[in-house]
């Protein structure tokens, strides 16, 4: 079972959750596969997210958190490292942010959905809920995979490296922040999820 969290201005139509999409409805594991449109203001990203990932790990053979899996890019990582650590589930982080309350505190206005144009307020209490959010470290390090760019423009793949220490990393050299060559690490991805 999956869980995807897209990251800042991003949404499910975002070629990373669709190919990840496309790769669970060639499992047959549509039903095992959520990627809700999370709202701006992340208590209520954390709510919808946390609900759909309780949802899943309900119907999981005895109720079993380690049957889910939370992948989450960017932005996304962070909720996902937020949720592993809440409900004891796997978390897969492509470029996540670690720092998100720092990062997206220069972005405080009016914002513009990327794959849809539609504009949006990302509110200066948000920096305030983002860091309600915060984890310290990863308590059970087995439980993470991370994927990180060398070539991630946005943020900096050192401190990714730094803060997942002691959990299963793939540094990618070069790429992007977007990961364009997910199609190359997907099936890690899968694996870790217990679809391979």
């Amino acid at each position: 079972m999956i869980l995807y969290l897209h990251g800042f201005r991003s949404s499910p139509l975002s070629f990373k959750a669709s190919m990840m999409a496309a790769a669970m409805a060639s499992r047959g594991q549509q039903h095992a596969w959520r990627c809700p449109q999370l709202p701006p203001s992340p208590a209520a990203a954390i709510a919808l997210a946390g609900a759909q990932a309780r949802e899943l790990i309900g119907a999981a053979p005895g109720g079993d958190p380690a049957a889910l899996t939370i992948v989450g890019s960017s932005l996304g990582g962070y909720y996902a490292t937020y949720l592993a650590e809440q409900l004891g589930t796997r978390a897969v982080l492509l470029n996540p942010a670690v720092h998100a309350a720092r990062d997206l505190a220069t972005q405080v206005g009016t914002q513009q959905d990327f794959h849809t144009g539609a504009p949006f307020e990302f509110l200066p209490a948000y920096v305030g809920e983002l860091d309600q959010l915060k984890v310290d470290h990863p308590t059970i390090p087995g439980r993470y995979l991370l994927i990180a760019a060398t070539g991630d423009e946005v943020l900096d793949w050192s401190e990714m490296r730094d803060f997942f220490a002691g959990c299963l990393q793939i540094i990618v050299p070069g790429s992007d922040h977007g990961l364009s060559d997910f199609e190359q690490w997907l099936p890690h991805v899968m694996a870790f999820a217990g679809h391979a």
